[in-house]
């Protein structure tokens, strides 16, 4: 079985990979591709694979894209952050939808789910797109669009340890939230720094978008945090953050112009 993986998390990718080692060992990744317009370039000159992998969220848009402008044949497993109430939903229709962090039993699930995927006929019309009530990516979009996302309560406040006590803290005075050796640390706009038992994918679906945005792989920060931005090579973004962290903050150069876009509101 050849795979093709569209992640643009680091450690997703890693962990998917790892996953699909067990519960597929026979599987064969093709390539890990972390942006819309990659996986357009990949497909439109490799035969298709017999599965793809796919996160919602890519580096420069949503994966959807790539099924919007383009003819893909393949079996698509999604694996994103949304909440359960889509997956539930989702999991009705054809192609399997998995909420991360993606457990094995789940995936090796989709995988059997999978093996009973109809192929499409040798001499089916290679450009003809599926009918629009029948094409998993318009189905998902639809279920998305569904989510009643102006109601959504946001996460408000954290829990934090502070001694052997447990604070309550508001998430309006969260500067960041940094995940580095597989621990998540919220920095505050005072300066003060503790560790939170959330991953940023979970965070990501738990904050309130217009205040928080996920710069990159590591870091996820709060609008008042922002002081600047500076161009950097091969048009990626050097941010300046109150606090700073430990390390440069650096936004890539497909996800530019939406930190750009978040910023100007």
């Amino acid at each position: 079985m050849t795979v093709l993986l569209l992640e643009d998390e680091y450690p997703a990718a890693e962990r998917l990979q790892r996953l699909l080692r067990q519960a597929a060992p026979e599987a064969r990744v093709l390539a890990v591709l972390d942006t819309v317009a990659g996986a357009l370039d990949w497909l439109d000159t490799h035969p298709a694979p017999d599965l793809i992998l796919s996160d919602i969220q890519l580096a420069d848009g949503l994966s959807l894209e790539v099924f919007e402008q383009t003819v893909v044949r393949s079996p698509v497993i999604f694996t994103t952050a949304y909440d359960a109430y889509a997956i539930r939903a989702f999991k009705t229709n054809s192609v399997d939808y998995l909420l991360k962090p993606v457990k094995l039993a789940e995936f090796t699930a989709a995988l059997t789910k999978l093996r009973g995927w109809p192929a499409p006929a040798a001499d089916a019309p290679s450009a003809a797109p599926a009918p629009a009530d029948d094409d998993p990516a318009r189905r998902l979009e639809r279920l998305l669009d569904a989510l009643p996302r102006p109601d959504r309560q946001h996460k408000t406040r954290f829990l934090v340890r502070h001694g052997e006590q447990l604070l309550p803290l508001p998430a309006a005075q969260a500067a960041w939230f940094q995940s580095r050796h597989e621990t998540t640390t919220l920095a505050t706009l005072d300066g003060r720094r503790f560790v939170v038992d959330y991953t940023l994918e979970q965070l990501e679906t738990l904050l309130d978008p217009a205040q928080f945005f996920r710069l990159n792989r590591q870091l996820i920060a709060q609008l008042p945090a922002v002081q600047r931005l500076h161009p950097h090579f091969n048009g990626k973004l050097l941010v300046d953050l109150q606090p700073a962290p430990s390390e440069e903050v650096l936004v890539s150069r497909e996800k530019a112009g939406v930190v750009k876009q978040w910023l100007e509101g």
